[in-house]
């Protein structure tokens, strides 16, 4: 027997390969079969990497996607949309989307009409818990494979109502939440355990963290909840030898204070500034604060041109208590690893740089830092497009996950006149799916 391998870079030739047959061969069968049976969606290709683990490997897909509540819709938003802006059309691509994907877990955000979603889920052999903020119109849904697993455990973060601040003595209540903004929006974490005699599984965490561009400060705080509570709740339950994903659309991009955190990276000059800038404490936290006479848009209803200013806001006191850079740091006990930007980063290794975009691409971001290699775009309409949504993951000393494969973004030919549109993306964001291998480097527990 012969024991000749592959080089990387032959290996990275033979997928560039793979995947322009497979995209040819994806669009030839969706334009050969019957119209009433073809995919409602754009089906792109799917990178496989090269996968280090032995076959003891636990493996899943995970996919996430904000899929745009109908209730958020408007014709003034989405110009370019046409039809695609109607319920009916919508829902056709996003099941669709959603059945083919095959994944094992599933994480939404804007879910509304579950009427018309769950029978879908359900006939596809999904599971699911879903969770909303406290009179949201829509919510974060996650969804699992029933044969695969089962759900042990849940529990709703409401982001507004998590005290932040340890030194409690003679500190008001709004003070230990540190909060600038109520917003209404909440984490969502399910504890999931194969279907399978040992005891493994993953905590899965989604979220839709606050939408507002300028609200930097906020969205941090959130994301360093988000973490915090993941982490403190999983060893709660005494399931600390399980790894965590936590996926969802946290409206930041990786140049973000936010992001920085999440992934280790030390906050650069620029993002002080931003934090900085962004602690205000907002009429809803205050109501003494004296509105304008321009009223802050509505979650979903950016302006075309946003000015991205905060308004109906004061600037924070002391007494306010919000966190420090330093404390703010605190609020994030581990680093996470996002499955895209190690994913494209090693397909970038093995081929050609061209082949490969990235948010690096075009921002000037250093290729080394952590968010380099996130996708290029995840949200893309008419008016404002930028990439907001990921996959991340950690893991306890005792495992050891890699990143074996993942679904291409959309490219920019297919999204530029604006998302939704017809037989391309329900959603003005993009599905996210990855594959994770994890490998336990212990003993199973009795």
């Amino acid at each position: 027997m012969s024991n000749y391998r592959l080089s990387p870079q032959q290996l990275a030739i033979a997928e560039e390969k793979r995947l322009k047959r497979q995209a040819k061969k994806l669009n030839q069968r969706g334009n050969a079969e019957d119209p009433n049976q073809q995919l409602q969606h754009l089906v792109r290709p799917w990178v496989s990497l090269p996968n280090p683990m032995d076959g003891q490997a636990c493996v899943v897909k995970v996919m996430t996607w904000n899929i745009l509540a109908q209730c958020l819709v408007r014709s003034e938003l989405f110009p370019t949309s046409g039809k695609a802006r109607k319920a009916g059309e919508r829902e056709r691509m996003i099941h669709s989307e959603i059945v083919a994907s095959t994944a094992d877990i599933i994480c939404l955000q804007e879910v509304d009409r579950l009427d018309r979603l769950l029978p879908v889920l359900e006939s596809a052999g999904y599971s699911h818990s879903y969770a909303a903020g406290p009179l949201k119109p829509h919510g974060c849904l996650i969804a699992f494979k029933r044969d695969a697993f089962r759900n042990i455990n849940e529990k709703v973060i409401q982001y507004d109502n998590i005290e932040v601040r340890e030194d409690t003595a003679g500190v008001s209540l709004e003070a230990r939440i540190a909060s600038t903004h109520r917003t209404k929006n909440i984490g969502f974490l399910v504890a999931l355990e194969r279907v399978a005699p040992e005891r493994k599984g993953y905590i899965v965490a989604t979220t839709h963290l606050f939408w507002h561009p300028a609200y930097s400060y906020e969205r941090t705080r959130q994301a360093g909840i988000l973490l915090r509570e993941t982490i403190t709740w999983r060893d709660s339950i005494l399931l600390q030898d399980w790894s965590c994903i936590i996926a969802g659309d946290f409206n930041f991009t990786p140049d973000d204070p936010a992001y920085s955190l999440l992934v280790g990276n030390a906050l650069s000059a620029e993002q002080k500034h931003r934090l900085d800038a962004s602690r205000v404490v907002h009429v809803s936290i205050d109501p003494t604060v004296l509105t304008t006479m321009k009223s802050e848009p509505e979650e979903g209803a950016e302006e075309a041109d946003p000015d991205r200013v905060i308004r109906n806001s004061r600037v924070a006191k002391p007494t306010d208590g919000l966190l420090s850079d330093s404390e703010l740091s605190e609020l994030f006990p581990c680093s996470l690893r996002s499955a895209y930007d190690e994913g494209q980063r090693s397909l970038r290794t093995l081929m050609s740089p061209g082949d490969v975009a990235t948010f690096g691409d075009r921002m000037s971001f250093p290729v080394e830092r952590l968010g380099a290699h996130e996708p290029m775009w995840t949200s893309y309409t008419h008016f404002w497009q930028s990439t907001l949504d990921y996959i991340f993951f950690i893991d306890p000393p005792q495992n050891k996950t890699e990143v074996t494969g993942y679904l291409q973004a959309h490219r920019l030919e297919d999204v530029a006149s604006g998302l939704p549109r017809l037989h391309v993306c329900g959603s003005d964001h993009f599905s996210l799916c990855a594959q994770l291998s994890t490998l336990s480097l212990c003993p199973d527990r009795e």
